[in-house]
């Protein structure tokens, strides 16, 4: 079962990933944006980590409405507010309930990547962190029924192989769009976001 304290297990791990890459994703940021990416990534996450441990709601739904709120007060970016896009999709699927089965996390999930898509009018293909999150999401529940250290480990993988294959796309959104063929060639620093999240869920199980 999936519960509280096993998100808050989860995003403590993924902040993890994002203090240890911060200075990565910084360096991959400078190239075509603000190059703030792993400073807000790492305080955003530090943040919610926080607020995950300190919080008695049990309400999954409002638990994660606050910490979307929480996200977008921390990291105050572009991808700050695209993540509390994705935090607010999970929360309206998750309403009412303090715990669910697996499966049904795996589909909230792939919920809040919908809304993300909704919200930020924006698909695969266009070089951002949606190039990670869809496929991840999507084979997330593919094997949701299954084997849950397998299913982990394969959106884990799909993950990693959507944010490598934005080396060959051509920026849509944000600053880079601005010098889109220059954008062609280099990795995606959201992207890369997307991938540690999907990795910091796996490694949150295996602890």
């Amino acid at each position: 079962m999936v519960d509280r304290a096993s998100i808050a297990k989860a995003v403590t791990s993924i902040g993890g990933l994002m203090s240890e890459n911060r200075d990565y994703l910084v360096s991959l940021d400078q190239v075509n944006g603000d190059g703030d990416l792993g400073i807000s990534m790492d305080d955003g996450f530090r943040a919610l980590s926080a607020f995950l441990d300190g919080s008695d709601e049990e309400d999954l739904g409002q638990l994660l409405r606050q910490a979307a709120k929480v996200f977008n007060e921390s990291a105050p970016s572009s991808l700050g507010t695209i993540i509390s896009f994705g935090l607010m999709g999970m929360a309206k699927t998750l309403r009412g309930r303090t715990e669910v089965e697996f499966p049904e996390m795996a589909r909230a999930l792939q919920a809040g990547v919908e809304n993300i898509m909704a919200k930020a009018e924006s698909k695969p293909g266009e070089k951002t962190i949606l190039d990670a999150l869809v496929p991840g999401a999507n084979a997330l529940v593919d094997g949701a029924d299954g084997d849950v250290d397998a299913a982990l480990e394969a959106a884990a993988t799909a993950a990693a192989e959507g944010s490598e294959a934005t080396t060959q796309m051509r920026a849509v959104h944000g600053r880079a769009a601005y010098s889109a063929a220059r954008s062609i060639g280099v990795l995606d620093g959201g992207s890369v976001v997307g991938k540690l999240i999907f990795e910091g869920i796996a490694s949150a199980r295996s602890a």
